[in-house]
């Protein structure tokens, strides 16, 4: 504890002495100052599963840590770190990174006060601290933040009024300030969306505002005249005759007008102006032109395609700047209903941030064109690295073949339990988890599915996914849910152990039906040794195996209700309730899931595909990479 509190005072007086260097990274003594405050940070927080090991104090270049993204000339744009687990406070030095835009800690159990030093970011456009247990009150300094245009402080212990100094921000598109401790009345504030239910003493019985009817303030017209432009129009054309007390002809003639300008100049989703589109909203998404993506991958040569798929062809892209990138050309294009509703998609993915989910780095539309860029990811796929050697040994060990399955567990609990809204994948396998350079699992085209498939329900007319991976329920009805994806795991699960897919397994082993049913009748025989993948030359924990395959055929099971939850599922891995659960799927009988007057139903998974009227219609959405 002594050594911790020295390193703090020494870095505090490095901060100290820093305050006044000029807007170069590095001070005349050859410091980088935002490697100085990037340490503080770290200091001040624990980290229980080291995900911010690689940031090193003998660093001068914090551009290569992890969950830090910087501009192309260097500078530190966004700190991402949601649902790390992670405690402590955070420290004050957050206010010394000049030119961040986007702070993402959402989903941890960081605790004190927020401090007021954020309100010396002025460049900051998001900022996410929901779902910790932060305390205090709302820095006033949060209203000199005069680019915010996403703030969510909700589900903390925030206590005090809701400064007034917010109704001074006038691009904010979302406040989220529910479920905290707040009192007092509540200022003006110009967001679209601005929440505050949860908060006894401010919507409470004898509290004053009648939150049930708080409605946001309407926006009001930029400045420099008709900025937003696409999905803000309506809004702008509200607030204008909402401002001005215009008759409706007014109001109905400025909404056309921006939708000319809009149509005119084909920019959505973000502020644009002459010089530049803006790259921080709601995570630092950035538009990129087609001609830009199309030379980065070559005008989408052949030679660097990474995968095919049901959802298009991806390719490997180099940048201008120098960075790497993977390129998703989507096919059927226009079946997501115009560029709104693709713009509306693509924001309810990118607020999608997590260690274990692949980040959307930016994506592109024209009239013809929709694409989606993401970080290259330098070792591929499971599937396509679940049979490489290198050195003569398996490039995934059964280590890695463990972390992978709890990597991909961790990113599919955010998708079903912590984003909002929640996300289904509908295709979780081996060739939809990539690995980074250290082997860590991201789960890949997560939310596709129901980009190119908008729907009133999740009841389709064709199923979407692989065949071998598809559930019971979703191959007999169309039918698709949280559980769908459990099922989808625990086939994943099965191809780790055995080193096969899913969907080559009747060929590769020379046998009679698919994979699940192979496995089950191994597993009653006691021969669980004849699943592992023969490449690991019998160099795998047999306690673990035989967990993992337990944990499999529980996400298997034909009754989608009996299926545990995701946070289920990685407890059990982790090493919790395994054998309760086990005990407990013994009793249960094998449901009938055709119709009630059938009274014979399927045995195996393989009959439900036999049978199933949706599965001629079955398609794989995405291919290795």
């Amino acid at each position: 504890m002594e050594i911790k509190n020295l390193m703090l005072f020494r870095l505090g007086l490095l901060i100290l002495a820093l305050n006044g260097v000029s807007s170069a990274t590095l001070s005349p003594t050859g410091i980088n100052y935002e490697v100085v405050a990037l340490m503080a940070i770290k200091l001040n927080l624990r980290d229980p599963y080291n995900v911010l090991e690689n940031w090193d104090s003998n660093s001068v270049d914090p551009c290569s840590w992890r969950m830090v993204t910087c501009t192309a000339d260097g500078y530190v744009s966004a700190l991402g770190l949601p649902s790390q687990s992670l405690s402590g406070t955070l420290s004050t030095s957050i206010g010394n990174l000049s030119y961040l835009q986007s702070v993402l800690l959402q989903n941890n159990a960081i605790s004190g006060s927020i401090p007021a030093t954020i309100g010396k970011l002025e460049k900051l456009g998001t900022l996410d601290l929901s779902n910790n247990t932060f305390s205090g009150e709302i820095p006033a300094s949060l209203g000199d933040l005069k680019n915010l245009n996403y703030l969510r402080l909700n589900n903390n212990s925030l206590t005090g009024a809701c400064p007034e100094s917010l109704s001074k921000i006038g691009g904010l598109s979302l406040v989220d300030l529910s479920f905290n401790n707040l009192s007092g009345s509540l200022p003006k504030i110009s967001a679209r969306t601005f929440k505050v239910v949860g908060n006894p003493l401010i919507c409470g019985p004898k509290a004053s505002n009648n939150c049930s009817a708080f409605f946001p303030e309407p926006l009001s017209l930029p400045p420099d005249g008709l900025k937003d432009s696409g999905s803000k129009g309506h809004h702008v054309a509200v607030a204008f005759g909402a401002s001005f007390g215009a008759a409706f002809f007014i109001i109905l003639f400025m909404g056309l007008l921006v939708w000319w300008r809009y149509r005119r100049n084909q920019q959505i989703f973000f502020d644009v102006n002459e010089q530049y589109v803006l790259e921080v909203c709601l995570g630092h998404l950035k538009r990129y032109t087609f001609k830009e993506l199309r030379a980065a991958t070559d005008h989408f040569n052949s030679k660097n395609i990474l995968g095919r798929g049901g959802f298009g062809i991806v390719y490997k892209g180099l940048l201008s700047d120098g960075t790497l990138v993977a390129v998703k050309r989507l096919k059927d294009y226009n079946i997501a209903g115009g560029e709104i509703q693709f713009q509306t998609e693509v924001e309810t993915i990118s607020l999608a941030v997590h260690r274990n989910l692949l980040r959307l780095s930016g994506f592109c539309t024209t009239e013809n064109e929709r694409l989606l860029v993401y970080p290259y990811m330098p070792n591929g796929s499971v599937a396509s690295r679940l049979r490489d050697n290198i050195h003569g040994r398996p490039a995934l060990d059964w280590t890695r073949r463990k972390r992978i399955s709890l990597g991909t567990a961790r990113g599919l609990v955010y998708l079903h339990e912590q984003c909002d809204p929640k996300i289904i994948h509908r295709d979780v396998k081996a060739a939809n988890i990539l690995l980074d350079e250290d082997f860590e699992a991201v789960v890949g085209d997560f939310g596709l599915a129901k980009l190119l498939d908008h729907q009133d329900s999740h009841v389709t007319t064709a199923v979407r996914g692989t065949v071998g991976h598809i559930a019971p329920e979703y191959l007999s009805t169309g039918q698709s849910s949280e559980k769908t994806d459990v099922f989808g795991f625990g086939i994943l699960l099965l191809e780790l152990i055995t080193g096969q897919k899913a969907l080559d397994f009747g060929r590769a082993a020379n046998q009679k039906g698919v994979m699940l049913d192979w496995v089950k009748k191994l597993h009653q025989d006691g021969k669980l040794s004849l699943l592992v993948d023969k490449d690991l030359k019998g160099n795998f924990d047999r306690i673990e195996l035989e967990e993992m395959v337990q944990v499999a055929l529980l996400c298997t099971q034909f009754n989608p209700l009996h299926r545990p939850r995701m946070s289920e599922v990685l407890r059990m891995l982790e090493g919790d309730g395994l054998a309760e659960k086990w005990e407990a799927s013994q009793m249960i009988k094998t449901p009938n899931l055709r119709s009630c007057d059938n009274d014979n139903p399927p045995q195996r998974y393989s009959d439900f595909i036999e049978e199933s009227s949706l599965v001629l219609e079955a398609m794989e959405l995405s291919g290795p990479r």
